[in-house]
């Protein structure tokens, strides 16, 4: 095997931070800053990591205070970079219009205000270099996506399928020439739908050589169709690829596996 899966436990560390920077890279998803001292020392060893984040009202007054930005309402979310000495994270947000708590906090908070950020408390560590990749989710499996290309070498070869709602949801994805990027559009379809046919359609003559390391991520649907094309027809081991279920429709406090 010329990798590896490891589980790394961390010791749960809470954390306040303040909103510093928006950017939007597409109409629906946006990349925020946060920075703090709290954030000195943060680290994240695995690219599927999760971090709770702890909201409050957006015009609420800025708190540094744990006991108050704990009891504010908390998503998951991976980390997508940070500064562990400057004391910066970066965190990517889908935004379904005006629908939950995160998406209309992370499009509208002021700048300045504050939130709770807890973890992550484990990691599932890649170590070494996969003969091949596949790496397929939708726009909350983004980050999470964008790491694992991050670490691929230069002579990496495989293939990642990302769903989103149209062309204009695209984003650039800096990938090795051997790593092939297709988008898929669901339009108007439940999301992961589109994700599922494609992955439904893959055989056994589509399974890259040698050892691979697959990563599929999406609403929760996505997980039979996953399992059946990486353990059932790809015979993949289980130990060696990741399939889970981000998020629920209709759940809000849905918990991905970790």
């Amino acid at each position: 095997m010329t990798f590896l899966l490891s589980r790394s436990p961390r010791e749960l560390v809470f954390r306040s931070a303040t909103l510093t920077e928006r950017n939007w890279l597409t109409p629906s998803y946006v990349r925020l800053r946060f920075e703090g001292p709290d954030l000195r020392g943060f680290d994240s060893l695995g690219s599927d990591d999760h971090i709770r984040v702890f909201f409050r009202d957006a015009d609420a007054e800025p708190s540094v205070d744990l006991a108050v930005l704990r009891s504010g309402v908390s998503r998951e979310y991976t980390p997508f970079a940070w500064d562990s000495e400057a004391g910066i994270l970066d965190l990517e947000f889908v935004i379904h219009g005006d629908a939950g708590v995160a998406g209309p906090w992370a499009s509208t908070a002021p700048i300045g205000a504050t939130v709770g950020i807890g973890g992550p408390r484990g990691s599932l560590v890649l170590t070494g270099d996969p003969d091949g990749w596949f790496l397929a989710g939708d726009e909350t499996a983004l980050p999470a996506i964008k790491r694992f290309v991050s670490r691929m070498r230069a002579d990496a070869v495989g293939s990642v399928f990302l769903e989103v709602t149209d062309a204009a949801c695209e984003q650039s994805l800096d990938v090795p020439p051997g790593v092939r990027v297709s988008w898929v559009h669901r339009g108007s379809a439940p999301e992961g739908s589109a994700l599922s046919s494609v992955l439904d359609s893959l055989t056994s003559g589509n399974r890259p050589a040698g050892d691979v390391f697959a990563f599929v991520a999406a609403e929760q649907s996505i997980v039979r169709s996953g399992r059946a094309l990486l353990f059932d027809r790809w015979q993949l081991d289980p130990a060696t690829a990741i399939v889970k279920g981000y998020w629920k429709r209709g759940e809000a406090e849905y918990h991905a596996p970790h």
